[in-house]
């Protein structure tokens, strides 16, 4: 974990509208990004499990930032992220993730289309696991994957969630392209 054992885990919870997600973050960037309205306890449990050891902080100055630019992102004004990301994972989920980071802020990709991406034609549900896996909901947009037949599938916070997502960055883009337009 960039040489450190037990890194202090930074959290803060992200109240916007009607959505309060909790936030991790780490000395070296955003660890984890919460579900939608789920207990501390979900947050609690991952650290427990991915950074074994390590203290729970709360500190809303630390994730001001990424607190920040997910609010920039809900509002619609912002298409991608700057903050810096403390994500952890094997080579394939590494892989997974950073094709899923390369998905066009509006559109969507199947998981066949990640599995080619990443060079891996026959791991399509090996990239299912890792997508499930992945600790940066929306500012590593898993929620921009469906399924083979355009439906939505699982989504670690919940189709609703994931239906909202898709939802605002459609309407965002559909803004967007009218101003461009206009």
């Amino acid at each position: 974990m960039n040489g450190q054992t037990n890194p202090v885990i930074y959290w803060s919870m992200l109240v916007y509208e009607n959505w309060m997600i909790y936030l991790g973050v780490t000395s070296q960037g955003l660890c984890y990004v919460g579900s939608q309205n789920q207990p501390f306890d979900e947050l609690a449990d991952w650290a427990k499990t991915h950074f074994p050891g390590s203290a729970l902080l709360p500190d809303d100055e630390a994730c001001r930032p990424y607190r920040t630019e997910l609010t920039e992102y809900f509002q619609g004004v912002r298409k991608s992220f700057t903050v810096p990301f403390d994500v952890h994972g094997t080579p394939f989920q590494l892989a997974v993730w950073n094709a899923l980071s390369e998905i066009p802020y509006g559109q969507t990709q199947t998981y066949t289309d990640i599995a080619h991406r990443i060079k891996r034609s026959n791991a399509v549900r090996a990239v299912g696991a890792a997508i499930g896996a992945n600790p940066l909901l929306i500012t590593i947009p898993c929620h921009r994957v469906i399924g083979k037949s355009g439906s939505l599938t699982g989504y670690r916070g919940g189709l609703e969630m994931k239906t909202r997502l898709l939802e605002l960055e459609k309407v965002s883009s559909a803004v967007g392209r009218r101003t461009l337009h206009a």
